[in-house]
């Protein structure tokens, strides 16, 4: 992946781009749908060259170690499941937040961060046959808790 700098400034943009248009119930779907839409095309790279996954958990690895690794420069810090559909997924020093003042007063701000990142995990993970909706938590800045609620049909 090319210099995490560009990335940095790229998400900055899109989430100023959001902000500036937003009325004033916040709506973040268009971020959503942004991430959801690079998510697609770029798992599709990444994974061109492997095999088919094995399973759903096989998939969700992959997430928190390759795709994580290209998109943030780290893996996730910690994975857990439940074995029934829900996945946890924690960085504890997410990128996107890390330049947010830490406190409890900043956390109003955080879902414009990671908003981006729920649907880029979201179209990710749809391009390899794993439906879900992809939410996020933050108790703490600059870590932050995605969950992933897999759809059983």
């Amino acid at each position: 992946m090319a210099d995490p700098v560009f990335f940095e400034l790229l998400h900055a943009q899109i989430v100023k781009y959001v902000e500036e248009r937003q009325t004033k119930d916040t709506d973040l779907s268009s971020l959503d749908t942004i991430g959801f839409t690079c998510g697609y095309k770029i798992i599709e790279r990444l994974t061109r060259d492997w095999p088919k996954f094995k399973d759903e958990l096989e998939i969700v690895k992959f997430i928190c170690t390759d795709f994580w690794m290209a998109v943030y420069g780290k893996q996730i810090d910690n994975l857990r499941t439940n074995n029934q559909g829900l996945y946890v997924l924690q960085d504890n020093m997410f990128r996107c937040l890390n330049k947010i003042a830490i406190g409890k007063e900043h956390l109003q701000v955080a879902p414009l961060y990671y908003t981006f990142t729920c649907g880029l995990v979201r179209g990710s993970l749809a391009n390899l046959g794993v439906h879900c909706v992809v939410n996020a938590e933050v108790q703490n800045m600059p870590s932050v808790k995605f969950h992933i609620q897999v759809n059983r049909l």
